[in-house]
């Protein structure tokens, strides 16, 4: 038989062969094939597309199939907020449970002019490891180490480092919850957006510690729980916390902490003390 006879006989084999299987692929991935709710790419498209792991799932698509398959509830998503709660309702034909709007809150005024520092820091910007050096260079093991990983952690730009510590715009803050999973000293906490005061201190040391440690630092001396006409603030491990659910927002608790380490903080954007000029440790 001729050479060339030989391998166009091969060539056509080979090209049946390619051919039936193609086929029975094709019948398989038909016969086999995993029906897709429809109504996982509608919930998708109704979300913000942040993919900031705020709703609890690894990303918005996850979260999208959650909601239809395993029955999420709607409003999960911090950033799309109710607007995307309303389309996704509509959607799954549930009712919309009314949330409230919260807000990353820094517990910590620890700037390089109130807080003292046992060491000066140079080197890689990344809270984490820093961590591992003493909590941080800072006296207090339980302030803001100030480099900003939490920055780098926020998809929305909401938080800024200044003058050593941490603050927070609210305007942009979506209350996704990342610089609070971020956080290695565990000074951020998600309040109601309109809650008009917060504690600025998250140190559990005593009241002789932390003075030395921070000339605003919360002591623990109970003054602001005991005038509290609502019983909205208890001191728990030395350190005063507000329970917002009960706080009126009187102001009685500001004017009465003698460390005035009770701030405001229901402006659009959270104030900080900064003084001009200040050189950063890092």
């Amino acid at each position: 038989m001729n050479v060339y006879l030989q391998i166009g006989l091969t060539v056509l084999i080979l090209a049946a062969i390619a051919f039936a299987l193609g086929l029975i692929l094709a019948f398989a991935a038909k016969k086999f094939a995993v029906k897709k709710d429809p109504r996982i790419d509608l919930v998708c498209d109704c979300l913000a597309g942040a993919n900031c792991g705020g709703c609890g799932y690894s990303g918005c698509a996850a979260y999208a199939k959650a909601v239809v398959e395993d029955g999420a509830e709607v409003n999960r998503c911090p950033v799309g907020g109710e607007t995307s709660a309303r389309k996704i309702a509509a959607i799954m034909g549930t009712e919309v449970k009314s949330t409230e709007r919260m807000r990353a809150q820094v517990m910590c005024s620890g700037t390089h002019e109130t807080a003292s520092y046992k060491y000066l820091y140079r080197g890689l910007a990344d809270c984490h490891s820093v961590a591992k050096l003493g909590n941080g260079p800072k006296e207090c093991s339980y302030g803001c180490i100030g480099l900003g990983s939490c920055v780098s952690a926020c998809a929305f730009g909401a938080i800024r480092v200044e003058n050593g510590a941490a603050f927070v715009d609210y305007d942009k803050c979506r209350a996704c919850g990342m610089c609070v999973k971020t956080c290695p000293q565990h000074l951020i906490e998600l309040v109601p957006f309109d809650s008009q005061y917060w504690v600025a201190c998250h140190s559990s040391d005593r009241g002789p510690v932390v003075r030395g440690h921070c000339s605003v630092g919360c002591i623990g001396c109970g003054i602001c729980a005991k005038n509290c006409p609502n019983g909205a603030i208890t001191v728990e491990q030395s350190i005063a916390h507000i329970d917002y659910s009960k706080c009126t927002g009187c102001g009685i608790c500001v004017s009465k902490c003698p460390r005035k380490i009770i701030r405001a903080g229901g402006s659009a954007t959270e104030k900080a003390t900064v003084t001009e000029g200040a050189e950063a440790v890092v």
